[in-house]
């Protein structure tokens, strides 16, 4: 298994990635989008206590629709779902989503979204819209692959340091079909677990290139991750440790809304190896999977199901890890080079 050309989600072909997002005194949010125009096979698992979604029903393997045309993440908590009608506006403006009606126009574009809780972080009322999502579609490339303080991370917290977007993807041979197959994922890391081992200064499960940090570092810092002190706002702790991840796993295979959903469960296992405490009653962890490919596993899907869960654990994995060290302070809200400056020299 190897790491994808641009090691993110827009290594799957078809897939499209955008960012809109306001970083100034009085605002830190933003939405991202992923989009698949010409639509993918879709599905979701949601594991966490305190979720904010839209169009998650539609997405489970019994209901007729089997397709979507993008995902929406957002900052904002409920407030910010609003981000799905700009981006449902982009896409029907140009034709793309569920036909139904006589004339090329008359579609409905499927955009299930999720949000994170990121209100103290800006002033109150700031907060994406529609706007929002229609700017992050008009930024929609095959070639973007920013991380850290982005669309949906620019206001995010991981544990007791900034949080934010972060990507990665990998190709693997598939020992059933004999060809190789190309996972991505892209998540907003929010959570109310941390993603750091305060006795070593490092990752749960480390990067490559990281090194153990100073102990004078480690021993000053191990107090932040006690969660006692509360979660860190902009202007200092906020009144109530809300959070949530959510994100995205796409795959350039033909599957069904089933097969889907059990490569969303998988995504969780990436999770929960990467930040601890996952899936608490205060987080709203949501994991989506787009399949945009036209190759199908036929008999051998129970093999390749199996061997694409296991990829897809791991890409989320390092995607959220990514997300954490690409991330930058904001206000009172320290990034974890700042806080182990030595763990990257």
């Amino acid at each position: 298994m190897g790491f994808g050309v641009r090691d993110s989600i827009v290594d799957v072909a078809g897939v499209l990635v955008g960012h809109h997002q306001r970083l100034d005194e009085q605002w830190a949010t933003g939405t991202s989008v992923v989009l698949v125009p010409r639509g993918a096979v879709a599905a979701v698992d949601v594991r966490g206590g305190g979720p904010g979604t839209r169009e998650t029903d539609v997405l489970e393997p019994t209901h007729l629709v089997s397709q979507a045309h993008g995902v929406v993440l957002t900052g904002g908590s409920a407030y910010g779902l609003a981000a799905a009608d700009g981006a449902m506006r982009w896409l029907a403006e140009r034709g793309h989503g569920l036909q139904v009606g006589a004339q090329a126009h008359e579609v409905v574009p499927v955009v299930p979204a999720a949000v994170l809780f990121d209100l103290p972080m800006s002033d109150w009322g700031n907060r994406p819209d529609a706007e929002f999502g229609r700017l992050a579609c008009e930024a929609a490339t095959a070639h973007e692959t920013r991380e850290g303080n982005v669309g949906a991370g620019t206001g995010a917290v991981a544990g007791a340091v900034k949080g934010g977007i972060g990507t990665a993807s990998a190709v693997f041979r598939s020992a059933a079909l004999g060809v190789d197959v190309t996972v991505g994922a892209l998540f907003a890391v929010n959570s109310l677990g941390s993603v750091i081992d305060p006795e070593t200064g490092l990752p749960w499960e480390p990067e490559p290139g990281l090194r153990a940090p100073a102990d004078a570092e480690i021993a000053a810092a191990r107090g932040r991750h006690d969660p006692a002190a509360g979660r860190p706002g902009r202007h200092g702790t906020a009144s109530r440790p809300l959070n949530t991840t959510i994100g995205t796993v796409a795959v350039d295979l033909a599957l069904t809304k089933a097969h889907c959903r059990r490569i969303a469960v998988a995504a969780h296992d990436g999770l929960a190896r990467a930040i601890r405490p996952a899936h608490t009653m205060l987080d709203g962890d949501t994991a989506f999977v787009l399949a945009t490919g036209d190759r199908e596993p036929g008999a051998q899907w129970v093999p390749v199901l199996d061997e694409v869960c296991a990829v897809a654990a791991r890409v989320v994995r390092r995607a959220v890890v990514r997300a954490v060290l690409a991330a930058e302070p904001v206000g009172e809200v320290t990034s974890y080079t700042r806080l182990y400056p030595s763990a990257r020299e």
